[in-house]
């Protein structure tokens, strides 16, 4: 009967409208105009003409070359998630990867601002899909409420898929005889982002989030490159390497293990990482959680737990956690754009 209200009306075809009009479109970031074809923008390579910072050394204009981008969605205030094909020149891996930017990228005064990336990573095979860039479970709107109330910074949030198949969890890691996918993460997701975003040189303006499994791989590679990521918003209690892959590589699972790299980590004293964990009340796991930071969670590595009241293990329920909190405690930690006067 609700199905059949929704379809009567004029209601649905407009919500239609707006959700799904010009998907599959090439669109553009950072008012940077494409060719018609868009083939000739997917060639250009360096930084766009008016791309000069100003005053802040650590602002990284885009590198180039850019990306082909097609619309996937489009959130009430306008702004597009989109899609391309990232071929990773490190790892050798070929995988898509969605992104979105919030709408003060395209304002004039942050135009010669860098932006601070958020790389979003969703649980379970996380192939071929990433479920963040799904607008229902509401991550964008989230962040751009938060925005507007003060309480988080307006990320750019980058959204790779997590493993190259749906038959193993990887681990975000380059296990022996496997695809690199924790050079794919590492390095050639970063640097995607580099090639077509205003972003910062300094780690200060690179995070992760995830749920699950890939809370899993933010937080692990946030502890593995310290002196590139400096926080992870780490959601549903997943903390040491399970790939069944691993078989005959300890040494290798063991160095991308979050416990011996936190280790290391307390050992040499900093650089300083945030951790925030998420976990809903109706979930296991915050045992996990608990263990870890009590045993590792001192010296440079900084851990918080967040209780998501009535949660479960699911993304929406993970953005709420953030909007209660997780968002605004991962943005004082990270660098906020900076517009220019007047």
């Amino acid at each position: 009967m609700v199905l059949a209200l929704l379809l009567g009306g004029g209601g649905f075809a407009a919500w239609k409208l707006e959700w799904f009009s010009g998907n599959g479109e090439t669109v553009s970031f950072g008012k940077n105009p494409a060719s018609g074809s868009g083939g000739e923008a997917g060639k250009a390579g360096g930084a766009p003409a008016e791309a000069t910072p100003s005053g802040d050394p650590d602002v990284q204009m885009p590198t180039g070359p850019k990306a082909q981008f097609k619309q996937t969605a489009k959130l009430d205030d306008g702004t597009i998630v989109a899609k391309t094909t990232l071929v990773g020149a490190k790892s050798g891996f070929t995988g898509d990867v969605w992104v979105w930017a919030p709408k003060q990228y395209d304002d004039p005064k942050y135009a010669k601002s860098g932006f601070p990336v958020l790389i979003a990573l969703p649980g379970g095979e996380g192939y071929p899909t990433n479920y963040w860039a799904d607008r229902s479970l509401g991550l964008h709107k989230a962040i751009s409420d938060g925005v507007a109330a003060g309480t988080s910074l307006p990320y750019v949030v980058i959204m790779p898929v997590l493993n190259p198949d749906a038959k193993y969890y990887y681990d975000g890691s380059d296990i022996p005889g496997q695809p690199k996918m924790g050079t794919w993460m590492a390095e050639d997701v970063p640097n995607f982002a580099k090639a077509n975003f205003r972003t910062y040189k300094s780690r200060d303006g690179w995070a992760f989030m995830g749920s699950s499994s890939g809370a899993f791989v933010g937080m692990k590679t946030v502890l593995q490159h310290p002196d590139k990521f400096k926080a992870v918003i780490a959601s549903g209690g997943e903390i040491v390497p399970d790939s069944p892959l691993w078989k005959g590589h300890q040494a290798e699972m063991d160095a991308n293990n979050p416990e011996k790299l936190a280790k290391k980590l307390i050992d040499r004293k900093g650089p300083e990482v945030y951790i925030n964990f998420q976990i809903g009340t109706k979930e296991g796991g915050k045992d996990r959680m608990v263990k870890f930071q009590q045993e590792y969670g001192k010296g440079p590595v900084k851990t918080t737990i967040r209780d998501i009241q009535n949660g479960e293990h699911n993304g929406w329920h993970y953005v709420r956690g953030m909007k209660e909190g997780s968002l605004e405690w991962i943005s004082k930690v990270l660098k906020a754009p900076k517009p220019e006067a007047g």
